[in-house]
């Protein structure tokens, strides 16, 4: 009854004029965010966070959450209508949703996709309300070695399941921990890595690094690359046909389960959810080889995937102030901007805060469901914005962004320098992902390592003598020792198949 009574305080947060229509404004700008390949939710939301500055807190983050998990809605309609995924957790819609459109069916792939979108990030919504506040409290016992053994859980998982190459993806993340140790040290205080350069005093900038990293880099790649697109198929019936609701549904409950538990995980994101959701789909179906060929379970599944999954990373954040992904690492910045601390004390200390950004996503994902169902055809047209325009549009809001942060134009420069950098990870195929969460977690990491020393007089014992600190070592061998097995085998068979 305690999460109702909360609950209700959060809608009549939620409701009032500005948070409602500032609600509406985010999930329409994730939309287009998500439509537009190239942009994605991580470069969008970091993007717009300058222009929060100033706003209430509130309002500000429940239009950044509303990009984050409307973005998952609109990368649908680009993967289905063109075969060009607007954002990295829809590329596995395309597999069945362009193979519908090109039966003449793209209306009913957005329309299960919209259904099951709205079901699945619904009940994670759902668990957020109910389980969100036994975790918070739950976490007020932990103390910095669980803290340390429960965020390089999270980034063991990024880094091991995300890239073709461990060693690529441990590189990226030892580059974000180097990035996040220049400027003040957390413990003692003293400046390290500035080189003399007054600006690196107090740090990089999250923003500007995101920016570079995620939204700068795609234009060089899109111009370098002179990215094209497929004419968009024809929208028509937008509901499956009456034999096909069973299977829909089955899809969708096991998708909706398989992206809620994945979200929970600290450093899993929603692209292993869509993936694992496929996979289960193909594995559970009478007849496998549908799959590819418009299989209508092959775009409800992981469509209702990500978005759970997308509604559960909020928990991690909240309770423990662990973000999941790229996005919610910028999500945690944001927090941090407008003074908020994500961790078990934001329940207690600002209790209107949390429960209207969490009632708003209830909210949300209602305007999410009404946009995209009676909207598909105006949102296709949408997607065929010329990259000529769309790339000078995103760059001048990159470059004001950058530098409405501090309002100097040393933040540009870095946010340029970043999007060099990040052009040359992607074509080189080094995970951006891993660089960017171990730059959010670096301070906390540390601080959290040397309070744990101090607490046990220098020993890592302190680790493996608690239980939860003791699982997390545990799950971080287990993963990488797996991750290290997959990269061998897959260098043995690809020298094995160069010899034959």
């Amino acid at each position: 009854m305690e999460a109702v009574g909360n609950l209700l305080l959060g809608f009549a947060v939620a409701t009032t004029g500005w948070n409602l229509l500032y609600c509406l404004i985010g999930v329409t700008m994730g939309m287009f965010v998500g439509i537009m390949p190239g942009l994605g939710p991580v470069a969008g939301t970091a993007i717009l966070v300058p222009v929060t500055f100033g706003m209430d807190p509130t309002s500000a983050i429940i239009m950044l959450a509303g990009i984050y998990y409307g973005s998952q809605y609109g990368g649908t309609i680009t993967s289905v209508l063109i075969n060009t995924p607007g954002e990295s957790a829809s590329v596995i819609t395309c597999i069945d949703g362009y193979a519908m459109a090109k039966q003449g069916r793209a209306g009913t792939a957005l329309g299960v996709s919209a259904i099951g979108s709205f079901i699945g990030g619904t009940a994670a919504i759902i668990g957020l309300t109910f389980i969100a506040p036994i975790l918070s409290k739950a976490a007020l016992r932990f103390g910095p070695p669980e803290f340390f053994s429960v965020m390089l859980l999270g980034l063991t998982m990024l880094v091991g399941l995300m890239g073709k190459s461990l060693l690529k993806g441990i590189i990226a993340a030892l580059f974000g921990f180097l990035l996040a140790m220049v400027g003040d040290d957390p413990v003692s205080g003293s400046i390290r890595y500035s080189f003399g350069v007054l600006e690196l005093n107090s740090g990089l900038e999250l923003v500007a690094i995101a920016m570079g990293l995620f939204g700068v880099s795609e234009i060089m790649l899109g111009v370098s690359e002179k990215t094209s697109r497929n004419r968009p198929h024809a929208v028509k019936k937008l509901l499956p046909e009456k034999h096909e609701w069973k299977p829909t549904m089955g899809a969708i409950g096991r998708g909706t389960v398989i992206g809620f538990l994945v979200g929970l995980l600290p450093g899993a994101n929603s692209v292993i959810a869509s993936l694992m959701s496929y996979s289960v789909e193909k594995k559970v179906a009478q007849d496998p080889n549908r799959f590819g060929n418009g299989a209508i379970e092959g775009v409800a599944g992981p469509e209702t995937a990500n978005n759970a999954c997308a509604g559960a990373a909020n928990i991690p954040l909240f309770t423990l102030g662990i973000p999941s992904s790229p996005t919610i690492a910028i999500l945690l910045g944001a927090f941090m901007m407008h003074g908020l601390a994500p961790g078990p004390q934001l329940f207690l200390e600002k209790p209107e805060f949390v429960w209207g950004v969490i009632a708003s996503l209830y909210i949300g994902n209602v305007m999410l469901l009404i946009m995209n169902l009676p909207m598909a055809r105006i949102w296709g047209k949408v997607a065929m914005v010329p990259f000529p325009v769309l790339f000078p549009l995103v760059l001048a809001f990159c470059v004001l962004g950058a530098y409405s942060i501090n309002n100097r134009i040393f933040d540009v420069w870095v946010m340029l320098l970043f999007g060099v950098i990040g052009y040359f990870m992607k074509k080189l195929e080094f995970p951006m992902a891993a660089t960017i969460l171990p730059f959010v977690l670096g301070k906390p990491i540390e601080s959290s390592f040397v309070q744990s020393l101090l607490m046990s007089g220098g020993s890592l014992s302190i680790f493996f003598m608690r239980p939860i600190s003791l699982g997390c070592m545990i799950a971080i061998a287990a993963i990488l020792a797996v991750s290290s097995y997959g990269s061998w085998k897959k260098k043995r068979d690809t020298l094995a198949a160069e010899l034959e």
